[in-house]
């Protein structure tokens, strides 16, 4: 009687180790595929979870006109001296690594400044990059609002005038999968072979 005691107890572990095993295997292949960035893995995050704001042409943009495409989000005004034309030139390089997947990268320029900022203005600032980059035009409200989901830190610096006054602000970008999935953060200064690689990576999984 002991006996076929223990062997039942062996077979209810045995099958609630194989039921374990296999909702494990259903997890993993629900969740997106573990690759091996160069750029800060953010997979699962709960925040910078879209936007739904105007574009220099006044048409309202989601993550979900970009569906099939790796799109790179990145915050600044036109007006900066340094990193956001560095950080769109990088981007502009990170499309040419890419070669004939290039057109799969879609850029995002969110403006931290748009009083100054305006549509038109954002036309020619984009122009002078690449013409199919988007840049985003929020009002003041939705600034504060996207800017709180994407935790992107602003703060203006008074210049001499009313009107010439400067940005502080986070210089990172933020990097959505094909199916509008945050991926990565991509630090200032990692260079548009990281990214490139990072992007290659993103276009090739599911």
């Amino acid at each position: 009687m002991f006996l076929f005691q223990t062997i039942a107890k062996r077979r209810v572990a045995i099958l609630a180790c194989s039921l374990l095993f296999l909702a494990g295997g259903l997890l993993t292949a629900c969740s997106p595929d573990k690759l091996s960035f160069k750029g800060v893995d953010l997979t699962g995050a709960d925040y910078a979870k879209g936007f739904s704001l105007p574009d220099q042409h006044g048409q309202l943009r989601t993550l979900k006109d970009f569906a099939g495409k790796v799109v790179v989000v990145f915050f600044g005004f036109t007006q900066c001296p340094d990193v956001c034309p560095t950080s769109l030139q990088e981007l502009v390089e990170v499309k040419r690594l890419l070669g004939k997947e290039g057109d799969r990268l879609q850029a995002v320029f969110i403006t931290l400044d748009p009083e100054r900022d305006t549509p038109e203005l954002l036309k020619a600032y984009m122009a002078n990059f690449d013409p199919s980059f988007v840049a985003l035009h929020p009002s003041p409200e939705q600034l504060v609002a996207v800017a709180k989901d994407f935790k992107i830190y602003y703060k203006k610096v008074d210049g001499k005038t009313a009107t010439s006054y400067t940005l502080d602000h986070s210089a990172g970008s933020y990097t959505f999968d094909g199916l509008g999935r945050l991926r990565l953060y991509n630090r200032y200064g990692s260079g548009s072979a990281a990214m490139a690689s990072d992007v290659a990576l993103l276009l090739k999984s599911k």
